[in-house]
């Protein structure tokens, strides 16, 4: 029997649209969705002509979270084995060399947050909905939450919402720091779209770079992570986009950049 689809791929320019389409389950992850959210990031990592990709939901939601029809049944090494491959999969998104950018258009609750945590950053539909109620069930969240939220808003904050349950607004969840950009439900894609063909347009080498010591250094002492940085800075000069990129200035035209490698 063919494997029914969770994901599809679309492609505009540089830009990879990762789409999540179960939205009869309102996108919810369970195994099977995991694994091929997991394949459809390393189809996309590893073509070299994208250089920023987008990730999305169909429907209602982005992803209103972990599917609770499939976890309600598990033992503990069931739910670790589940946690797992949600961290394996949510892990290689942050790893990526090319940035990702969550587009939330809807629900984003307990998983379908997480996920969105493991891109770079998130733009939202104004009507979005995001947190992580899990301990409502009885659960905390298991594919990261814990540790990237308190990340991006505040250890304080952080607790607050993961204590309580509560779910945020757009609007809230822009004042503090959670979301980059509030849309109308009809242009977010585009406007996402928009964000990454204007980060495919720069070096892809330096945004890797970039990306690689803002990740890498994030929990460091100060003074180990500006010593990330030198080398990635440093590092840039082997690299031909640099030459190209700094003759472009001084020559007032537009940048011919390399593939990314």
């Amino acid at each position: 029997m063919a494997e029914v689809a969770f994901t599809r791929i679309e492609r505009r320019a540089a830009v990879a649209i990762i789409h999540m389409i179960r939205p009869d389950r309102l996108n919810a992850l369970d195994a099977a969705a995991l694994e091929q959210l997991g394949r459809a990031v390393a189809e996309v990592v590893s073509d070299r002509a994208v250089r920023c990709a987008v990730l999305t939901g169909e429907g209602r939601a982005f992803v209103a979270g972990a599917d609770i029809e499939a976890m309600r049944g598990m033992t503990e090494p069931a739910a670790r084995a589940f946690a797992e491959l949600g961290h394996r999969t949510f892990d290689a998104i942050e790893a990526a060399p090319l940035p990702f950018i969550a587009a939330v258009n809807g629900f984003a609750l307990g998983g379908g947050c997480e996920l969105a945590l493991a891109c770079d950053f998130i733009l939202a539909a104004d009507k979005a909905k995001l947190g992580q109620p899990e301990v409502k069930l009885g659960v905390i969240p298991g594919f990261g939450g814990t540790q990237r939220l308190a990340r991006r808003v505040g250890m304080a904050r952080a607790r607050e919402l993961i204590y309580t349950g509560r779910i945020l607004g757009a609007e809230e969840a822009a004042q503090m720091g959670l979301v980059q950009g509030i849309f109308p439900v009809e242009s977010l894609l585009d406007e996402a779209v928009r964000v990454a063909q204007t980060i495919a347009d720069m070096s892809p080498a330096a945004v890797a770079a970039a990306k690689g010591v803002m990740r890498d250094g994030e929990g460091l002492a100060l003074a180990e992570a500006n010593a990330l940085e030198r080398a990635a800075f440093a590092s840039c000069f082997a690299h031909p986009d640099q030459g190209e990129g700094m003759a472009a200035f001084i020559e007032k035209r537009p940048p011919t950049f390399a593939v990314r490698r």
